[in-house]
């Protein structure tokens, strides 16, 4: 997710308060994990800033420009409870390296790429690298810090993440009005090297006893190519050709697939990466629903405000990069305090004012137009989004694992940072309708991409209101 802003309860860090093992230089793994972290979160901000100048280099349509996300997304979704299977299985400092090694050269190719094919074939090896690394990296974090120590370990982690996602847009702006967009691809390679050189030097973290089992390759590979053909299908039907039989046919394809999916995590039992047990929580069931659609809302935010912004207001990508800077700053000084808010009065209440706040910021965005001013238009939209995901992130964090019974709390926490990913893959998938705009149509679909996320951000309310329970109850 962009700026850092993801379901940061995560399989491998719920299953690491059984295998917790004092690390021997704890500020040098906690800046491992940060710059391990780091990529993912700079990488999904930075790129969102580049959309319109990779698309006048390579003179492509809306639907090319829409896999420039979601060949990110699609593997960054369907691989990450896989990834933190691996970790378990293989050695979570293994896999970490294994992910940044990937993700370091996948960079390499985005910034070299010849054409738009090489690009995306870059951009789907970056999300396996993230899939491998996001969830061993907080794993590691959470397996060498304990007590007090993990607590404050984790805040900078989260701290660090957000001002990473805070700086990438405005520095990967500078340098596509400097140089060019394949310089954002560049940024990764330094932080990919630093990482790797202290995750070989300092960090030891025992193999634990928990990923003995098989690995569910055959679920993760069914579930990317059902995601894979379903976000095909979206992204022609939301496209200028509209819905023609391809895009039905990948679509109805890709929920037959999803199903069976489903049938086959239900024959694995306890050994799927997405046990059905979980569901058997109305709780759990509303905050699935409740991240895809919250997710989803946001997603197609970060990726249409900076273009909106580069594309008929006339901002330079810096200052686009610069504008959606209040966001995370917003996050990063409010999210402490509403979660520890929401640690006294259970996580129901702020969920529900939370996603409303969303509804209302995405609201807000209908003043903005092609001589909007920023500071009267864009900044108060802006401000009042980062209020409603401060309030949600933290409180969606602890209630997905007090939703379930302990066996679970891993696969739960797992799934739901997945489905915050999924829910951005999908919204993405149907921005056609906005990035093959121009001119003042571009304002008017923009305007009608901000009433879909106000209506989904309000039935994530809905949720909340209706399916979450407070523990106490």
């Amino acid at each position: 997710m962009s700026f850092g802003v993801n379901a940061s309860c995560d399989v491998a860090s719920a299953q690491a308060e059984q295998a917790r093992s004092p690390a021997e230089h704890p500020n040098l793994v906690l800046a491992t994990t940060v710059l391990a972290s780091g990529l993912a979160f700079v990488d999904g901000s930075v790129v969102n800033v580049g959309l319109p100048t990779i698309e006048a280099s390579f003179h492509v349509g809306s639907a090319d420009l829409q896999w420039v996300i979601n060949a990110y997304l699609l593997p960054a979704s369907a691989l990450l409870l896989f990834g933190g299977g691996a970790g378990d299985r293989f050695g979570r400092r293994r896999i970490l390296i294994l992910g940044m090694l990937l993700f370091a050269a996948s960079s390499l190719l985005c910034a070299l790429a010849p054409t738009l094919s090489w690009l995306l074939i870059g951009r789907v090896l970056q999300g396996t690298g993230a899939a491998l690394l996001l969830p061993n990296s907080l794993a590691i974090l959470g397996e060498s810090f304990s007590d007090e120590a993990r607590g404050r370990a984790i805040g900078i982690w989260a701290a660090a993440g957000a001002i990473m996602g805070a700086v990438g847009p405005v520095l990967g702006g500078w340098l596509i009005d400097l140089t060019g967009w394949r310089a954002i691809f560049l940024i990764n390679l330094p932080l990919a090297l630093a990482a790797i050189a202290l995750a070989l030097a300092y960090i030891r973290v025992p193999r634990t006893d928990s990923g003995k089992g098989a690995l569910d390759v055959a679920g993760s590979m069914l579930a990317a190519v059902a995601l894979g053909a379903l976000t095909w299908g979206l992204t022609i039907g939301s496209g200028p050709t509209g819905w023609t039989s391809p895009a039905v046919v990948a679509v109805a394809l890709g929920s037959v697939l999803l199903v069976g999916f489903i049938v086959l995590e239900g024959r694995r039992g306890d050994h799927a990466m997405m046990p059905l047990a979980l569901f058997a929580s109305t709780t759990f069931v509303g905050l699935s629903l409740l991240t895809l659609l919250l997710y989803g809302a946001l997603g197609g935010l970060l990726v249409l405000l900076p273009y909106v912004l580069i594309q008929s207001a006339q901002y330079s990508a810096t200052a686009a990069g610069a504008a959606m800077l209040p966001f995370p700053l917003v996050m990063a000084i409010a999210s402490p305090t509403i979660g520890a808010f929401s640690g006294r009065v259970g996580p129901k209440l702020p969920l529900a004012v939370g996603t409303i706040g969303v509804a209302v910021g995405h609201l807000l965005l209908l003043r903005v137009d092609a001589d909007a001013d920023y500071w009267m238009t864009v900044f108060p939209a802006l401000f009042v989004i980062a209020l409603g995901m401060s309030c949600a992130v933290a409180p969606l964090t602890t209630a997905v694992l007090g939703s379930v019974d302990e066996q679970h709390t891993g696969s739960a926490s797992g799934l739901n940072s997945a489905l915050a990913r999924v829910g951005a893959l999908v919204a993405t998938a149907l921005l056609g309708i906005v990035l093959s705009a121009t001119g003042a149509a571009l304002i008017g679909a923009f305007h009608l991409a901000a009433m879909a996320g106000a209506a989904l951000a309000m039935a994530a309310a809905l949720c909340a209101i209706l399916l979450i329970d407070d523990p106490e109850r």
